[in-house]
């Protein structure tokens, strides 16, 4: 029987304390499987789902190969979207706090480049980025790969759908051909394996966890007409009332759509596709993170990255024409061993779709007339928080503590009516309990010399709106 013990690895004493206080004492199936051959320098293609460990399979291995002691890139991690590069970038930080100062910078767009290349410039170890905005400094000549010695490619089937091939076939040129090169994808079809052949040298390849354990996942199927489709979601929601849901749709017509008819419903509902501007893009993420958004309908590409915790359903609105992309759909609810619904909705035209579904997964579909579910089950519950937002952010040294500490002494709050803190660069967004954030509003802001949108935090003056789905 394998050995899953962090402690089997052989670790330095003071890592494995730090993976112990972080919660890191049992492998999970994809470290236990992949960290080994990653030690011992093996290039490896890893078939694994999302949320079963990725980050530590492949950081800790390039964490241990660092001298920190050189100020020079020696470890990359590509990923499809801005959000996967922040998770990623903030897992990689607190794994390295076993190993002491180790530098690790996030280079993707929707930013600034200038604060970028300064940190750059003042020496990085890894680094964490987005293909096009990697490439982009290494055009630019403010990025040097000359040391890297470990490249990781995160969700690459998903790099490749959303058309950065070149990009990181540009990348990959640029980098040592002596590095170590680890794959990591939720699917692996044919035509992936084809185009990333290359980057790598006789690799190993792992698969794991590529199915989601029955029991913690409950699907259920819904036979519908050709029209009343966002209806038909409507009545799910209203009978299931999940607190967190994403509804999957394959086109952003469709998705801007339900959204639409969802929030003319009275749901808390927002759009999630890939032409939405990026500061619109970060406020429906923190919407839908904090609790103040119910529903997110989102397409599959725009959606990728995206880990929330304690989503308890996913609707299909549209079912994908490829059974992988909807098994990676269905994992994002039941995570952490917590159960999870999954729910879809089918036209007659579509059920060719579901049998290729049933095929992968090795069992029937489980179908449920829609008729027996409760189409008028009340009134639709808004969403338990609201966001106050400051138009102020990591630029102006905001911290967490300095908000929390504004809204529980002027705005008369306790901890427990704060919710989650985002602070991005140029401004900060707080959840509030819906039925007090009216009223910490207006003491945050009474008697403020520059006006009533206006609250004090820490002696400086910040505008205050509330952003609501």
């Amino acid at each position: 029987m394998q050995d899953t013990a962090f402690s089997s690895l052989q670790l330095e004493e003071r890592f494995l304390a730090n993976l112990s206080q972080l919660g890191y004492r049992q492998m999970t199936p994809v470290q236990a499987s992949a960290l080994p051959a990653a030690l011992a320098g093996r290039d490896l293609i890893v078939q694994a789902k999302t949320g079963s460990g990725k980050t530590a399979a492949f950081g800790i291995g390039m964490l241990l190969k660092l001298n920190p002691t050189l100020f020079a890139v020696q470890g990359m991690v590509l990923c499809p979207t801005r959000e996967l590069a922040d998770q990623v970038a903030g897992e990689l930080r607190r794994l390295a706090r076993g190993i002491g100062n180790v530098k690790v910078v996030t280079l993707t767009g929707g930013v600034p480049m200038r604060p970028q290349i300064a940190s750059l410039e003042f020496g990085a170890h890894i680094v964490v980025g987005t293909p096009g905005r990697v490439r982009d400094h290494l055009q630019r000549r403010t990025l040097d790969l000359a040391r890297l010695h470990t490249l990781v490619l995160d969700e690459a089937d998903r790099m490749t759908d959303m058309g950065f091939y070149d990009e990181i076939a540009g990348i990959v040129r640029d980098c040592p051909s002596y590095r170590q090169t680890l794959l990591f994808s939720a699917t692996y079809p044919d035509d992936i394996r084809e185009a990333t052949v290359h980057f790598l040298t006789d690799p190993q390849e792992i698969a794991v966890e590529t199915q989601h354990a029955p029991a913690q996942i409950e699907q259920r199927f819904y036979e519908i007409g050709f029209d009343g489709r966002d209806a038909a979601v409507a009545r799910l929601l209203r009978h299931y009332r999940p607190a967190s849901a994403i509804a999957f749709c394959n086109t952003k017509a469709r998705c801007r759509e339900v959204a639409d008819y969802l929030q003319q419903q009275g749901f808390s509902a927002l759009a999630l596709y890939g032409e939405l501007e990026q500061r619109d893009r970060d406020e429906t993420l923190v919407l839908f993170a904090n609790r103040s958004c119910s529903v997110l309908v989102a397409t599959d590409v725009a959606a990728r990255g995206i880990d929330i915790a304690g989503l308890e359903a996913v609707i299909n609105v549209d079912v994908s024409k490829d059974p992988e992309v909807h098994v990676h759909r269905v994992g994002r609810t039941g995570r952490a061993g917590e159960s999870g619904l999954a729910l879809s909705l089918c036209a007659p035209n579509e059920k060719r779709f579901v049998r290729a579904i049933e095929d992968m997964q090795g069992a029937p579909a489980s179908w449920h007339p829609l008729d027996e579910l409760d189409g008028d089950a009340g009134v639709v519950e808004p969403a338990p928080m609201v966001t106050l937002c400051f138009a102020g952010g990591k630029k102006d040294k905001l911290r967490p503590g300095d908000l929390l500490g504004a809204l529980t002494n002027d705005g008369g709050l306790t901890k427990e009516q704060v919710g989650k803190i985002h602070i991005l660069e140029f401004a900060s967004y707080v959840a509030l309990a819906r039925d007090v954030a009216e009223q910490a509003f207006a003491r945050l802001s009474a008697g403020n010399p520059l006006g009533a949108d206006y609250g004090s935090v820490k002696g400086r003056n910040f505008r205050m709106r509330f952003i609501t789905p």
